[in-house]
């Protein structure tokens, strides 16, 4: 099965890994826990209300723990490489191979320039309007890509286009995941039987 490598388990890191996983690609996250979402409160994402960053960030974990994907929690990504045939991330516990590869470091952009992408002008991640860098099949989000435009809903948002850009490529048509109230009874009704 497909696969795709998410480093970094903040609101852009997490949304690409459920938008994948919930519609057939394994998503795995490398995640430090460095995300600046337990410095922030929410008062300005839609829906939300008013919520604590770090309350948020374990509502997020656990949506994304009932569709199954793979958490490295505290595992630091090394390093990455393209070779050919897809993606290796690099930790302390291994190598780990992948079809697709997202960043969601926020403003590190450390691992997109040791993977040889480009840069604009402004020294952020150049990418297009469906977050891929210019390593095919790579992809950058939020504070990697945006030189001051620092809002969870935005990283969400990058996370969630990088996802469906996959999505589309693997399903070859563009691929749009919109539910409906059935799909959502038959999605948390299955949970519930397990």
């Amino acid at each position: 099965m497909v696969n795709a490598a998410i480093v970094g388990g903040g609101p852009a890191g997490l949304s690409a890994a459920l938008f994948l996983q919930k519609n057939g690609v394994d998503a795995t996250v490398f995640d430090t826990d460095g995300t600046w979402m337990h410095k922030a409160h929410l008062f300005n994402y839609p829906g939300v209300g008013s919520q604590d960053g770090s309350a948020y960030m374990e509502t997020l974990r656990t949506q994304v723990d009932s569709f199954g994907v793979e958490r490295h929690q505290g595992t630091e990504v090394t390093g990455v490489a393209a070779d050919g045939d897809g993606f290796t991330v690099t930790t302390d516990d291994g190598d780990h191979d992948a079809d697709y590869l997202v960043l969601a470091t926020g403003a590190n952009r450390d691992l997109a320039e040791e993977l040889g992408c480009e840069f604009t002008d402004e020294d952020v991640v150049d990418v297009d309007v469906d977050m891929e860098m210019s390593v095919d099949d790579a992809y950058a989000t939020g504070a990697m890509v945006r030189a001051e435009e620092w809002q969870a809903v935005i990283s969400a948002g990058d996370g969630a286009a990088a996802a469906l850009n996959i999505l589309s490529k693997e399903k070859g048509e563009n691929f749009h995941d919109f539910d409906t109230p059935a799909d959502a009874d038959a999605t948390f009704g299955e949970m519930g039987e397990e």
